[in-house]
This record gives C-alpha cells, sequence and structure tokens, in this order.
C-alpha cells in the first residue's frame, strides 16, 4: 500500500472529483506508481473527514478515467502507463485469430466492387473546389443541403446551415461533446456506452457521469438525480441499436427522457449512426426535441468501410459552438469523400446498401441463435454484435485472455462500463467482422466455454 495521501486542505466542492483530480496528478508525477495499492475507501475516509461515499466517488471516477482498476475483496490498484491506450478490439487481425472483437459492417466482394466504381466516377467528375480548396464554404454548401435533406427524410428536423459533414462518427461525436459541454462540467451517459466516450471526457476535462440503466436504456429517474447536482450540461445518448446492449429504446422511455432533459435544460448528443438501416426505428430524439438534441448520423457501418463520412446536425442554439469546435479540430471534411457520399446518396446506392446491410445480419443473428441457443441474449435482430452475460465463475477479462488462446477474440465489457456498481460480467461480440464460417466456428467456441467449468486453459509453450 502507498505511503502517498491527499492533502485534505486543497479540497474543493465537488469533494469527491477534486480528491479524483488529486490522485490523477499523483499518478502523473508518479508518486503513486503502477501497481499501488490505494488506501481503503473507510480508512481514507477517516483520515480526510469525508464520508464514504465521497471517496467512493472518487474511486469510480479514477475507474472511469482509466487510472486505477478496481478487483473485488483485493482493493483499488493503480494501472501501468499503458492502461488508457487498451481499446476493446485487436489493433491488428494476427493470423488464426477468428476476431470477433471489432464493430464493423458485414462486407463482401460486391462493397469493394461499388467503392471502386464510386473513385471512378469521382475521378471523372472531380471538381476543383474539392481538389483545390481550402476554405470549407467554398466546398461544403452543397454537401450540407444534401444532408440536411437526408435527415429530413429520416424524419429528423434539419437545416442546411445546422449541418456540418464530417470523416465519420467519432470526429462528429467530439465536436458535439466539446459543443455542449463547457471544460470542467459534466456529461452524463448509460451505464454502459461508447468506449471512447470515456477517454474522450478525460482528455476534454469533463465529468463523465454514469447513469443506472435496464433493458430500454437510462432511467430517467437516475437523469434527474444526476441533474439535480447541477454539475452536468449534457446527455450523450445511443438509442438505436448501436448502444452497447444492442437494443433499440422505447418511444416512451425516450419521451421521458426528453421531459428531463427539458425540465434541467440539458442538451442531448444523439449517436444515431444506424439510422436507415434499422427499419423499425421509433422517432429520434431529435425529432422529439429539436431544440436541444445534436444529431449524429454515420454512414461507415451501413455502408462501406471506406466511406468514413457522418452527418452532425446542431440546433439554432448550440450550431455555432459545435460549428467552431469542428472547426478547429478537423478544419473539414475530406472534399473528394464528400462528394462521393453526396453521389450516392443521389443515386440510391446509400439506401440499396443500407438494406443489404440489414438483411446480412438478420441472417447472421440467426446463425448466432442457433449456435448459442438458449444462451443467445435478448437483442435487435439487426444489431452489429451482441452483449453476452458471462456464466457465474467467468470473470470477463478471464474469458476474453482464454478465448483468445483458443483463437477467438471477443471484446471486454469493462471497455464500455462507466458504473461499477451492479455490474455483471460480459463480453461483445460483434457478428458483421468475419465470414460466415469464421463466426460460426468463433461462435461455437464460446458457446462450449460457457457450457464447461470455468478453467485455466495452460499454454502449451
Amino acid at each position: 500500500m502507498t505511503n502517498w495521501m491527499p492533502d485534505p486542505a486543497t479540497l474543493a466542492r465537488p469533494a469527491y472529483l477534486s480528491l479524483a483530480e488529486q490522485f490523477a496528478r499523483a499518478i502523473e508525477r508518479g508518486e503513486l506508481p503502477a501497481g499501488a495499492r490505494l488506501v481503503p475507501h473507510r480508512k481514507l475516509a477517516d483520515a480526510l473527514g469525508l464520508s464514504v461515499q465521497t471517496v467512493s466517488r472518487a474511486y469510480d471516477e479514477l475507474i472511469r478515467r482509466g487510472l486505477v482498476a478496481g478487483e473485488v475483496g483485493r482493493g483499488s490498484f493503480v494501472l501501468g502507463p499503458g492502461a488508457e491506450a487498451r481499446q476493446p478490439y485487436l489493433p491488428e487481425r494476427p493470423g488464426e485469430v477468428i476476431d470477433l472483437s471489432i464493430l464493423k459492417p458485414v462486407v463482401e466482394a460486391m462493397h469493394l466492387d461499388r467503392l471502386r466504381e464510386g473513385f471512378l466516377w469521382l475521378g471523372e467528375n472531380l471538381a476543383a473546389p474539392s481538389a483545390l480548396s481550402f476554405r470549407p464554404n467554398m466546398v461544403m454548401p452543397h454537401h450540407r443541403a444534401t444532408g440536411a435533406e437526408w435527415l429530413m427524410r429520416q424524419g429528423i428536423p434539419a437545416e442546411p446551415q445546422g449541418t456540418i459533414v464530417t470523416n465519420g462518427a467519432t470526429p462528429a461525436i467530439t465536436a458535439a461533446v466539446m459543443g455542449v459541454a463547457p471544460p470542467g462540467s459534466g456529461l452524463a451517459t448509460e451505464a454502459l456506452t461508447h468506449h471512447t466516450l470515456k477517454p474522450l471526457c478525460t482528455y476534454l476535462g469533463l465529468h463523465l457521469e454514469g447513469v443506472a440503466m435496464d433493458g430500454d436504456g437510462m432511467l430517467p429517474a437516475g437523469l434527474d438525480e444526476v441533474a439535480r447536482k447541477g454539475l452536468i450540461r449534457a446527455i450523450y445518448l445511443q438509442p438505436n441499436v448501436i448502444n452497447p446492449l444492442a437494443v433499440m429504446m422505447s418511444a416512451d422511455r425516450r419521451a421521458e427522457l426528453v421531459e428531463v432533459a427539458r425540465r434541467h435544460d440539458l442538451a442531448i448528443v444523439e449517436n444515431d449512426v444506424l439510422n436507415m438501416m434499422i427499419p423499425d426505428r421509433v422517432p429520434a430524439f431529435a425529432a422529439l426535441a429539436p431544440e436541444r438534441t445534436v444529431h449524429i448520423c454515420g454512414f461507415t457501418k451501413i455502408t462501406v468501410p471506406g466511406l468514413r463520412m457522418a452527418y452532425l446536425h446542431a440546433p439554432p442554439r448550440h450550431a455555432t459552438a459545435v460549428s467552431n469546435r469542428h472547426l478547429v479540430a478537423n478544419w473539414m471534411a475530406t472534399p473528394p469523400m464528400a462528394d462521393l457520399l453526396s453521389y450516392w446518396i443521389g443515386s440510391g446506392t446509400v439506401a440499396e446498401l443500407a438494406a443489404w446491410q440489414a438483411r446480412a445480419l438478420a441472417d447472421r443473428h440467426r446463425l448466432a441463435a442457433t449456435v448459442l441457443g438458449e444462451r443467445m441474449p435478448a437483442c435487435h435482430g439487426n444489431s452489429l454484435h451482441l452483449w453476452l452475460p458471462l456464466t457465474e465463475g467467468w470473470p470477463e477479462e478471464g474469458f476474453v485472455e482464454q478465448a483468445r488462446l483458443r483463437g477467438v477474440a471477443v471484446a471486454a465489457g469493462s471497455a464500455f462500463r462507466t458504473v461499477e456498481r451492479g455490474r455483471r460480467d460480459a463480453i461483445r461480440v460483434a457478428l458483421g467482422s468475419t465470414r460466415t464460417d469464421e463466426l460460426r466456428r468463433g461462435l461455437s467456441t464460446i458457446a462450449t466455454m460457457l457450457s464447461d467449468a470455468p478453467e485455466v486453459l495452460l499454454p502449451t509453450i
């Protein structure tokens, strides 16, 4: 256990956040080295004159930032310097590994053919501004208009001046969060959320508040409780199937969350990257609360991975801030790719590829149900992945490691978790990342592991 202790004289309100900042600085300076065990909650609370709840919240904050790991029965430990860079997916795909760790659409030779055809069209129709201009206003007005028309076809009230074309959902998320949550404020999200949101908030100096959820998503009462503390300025939600549970939030739950957001004047960041690929989707938050919702509509996961494009739409009260944040972080989307997206929307290619993707994923869900049997989790039939709770005795990191030794890569639930209390270990299994035969073998390995008693597989070399 470390001898380093926080200084109670420098604590500010909110105390748990100030305490977490002291720990973060000590870790950065090396005063708390990797592997150091933190002082137990109650002992630290007594030493600092704080409540145990305050210390617990500070430790939870450190876990959210990827600085500390909590181990049941052993305590909390400082993670090594490379810990924050860990992602739920394999950065490369080694040979002989069935990679079910990374979220991507189903692809066939047809997708490469379509992209090649698109590039041929682009080569014949590339305009000088797209190739030569540095000025977004010389390149993007037409694409913003196309984006607004597309969003309106999806039921999203949109206008060109509030529409930004981005190089995919990741820069859109960054610009949206920066635009609605000033440094030092807070952002609320579900207990299970996008895996990049936690490090993003850390880098931006934002407090990420995980809110309790059920099978329908964020609990309105939980959001109301968090909002009453006065720190959060916005909510981040993934209501349409792309969330870790792979479910679609009901219309009633959306209406309840909108009511809470209006009562506390919170902005809503809505990540809807699957949009039209979900045939039975219910009205978006941007349709229910257009005055406060920043909406993200992606294309990478519904068409082809190489089309890294998205539309980011903000209402008038947030449009200038979001546009400015995108400008300083990205300047503008790649103009030729914006040309291709607009062309594909006009030609019907986007709609065609999205419908194909929905059918392909429905087929893969049927395959998963056949292989997993009663262990098949409840999820939407067009989702890109499964959220698979583990059987008793299987810790998720141990399961991921053992699956990897058996030639299958999956993602640990810890990458998506913002709240540790009440957790149930789980893994995310991607359905579109590999061939059908490999998917069948990978799912069979997972099913076998879940059926057997948990036991470490000894290495053979």
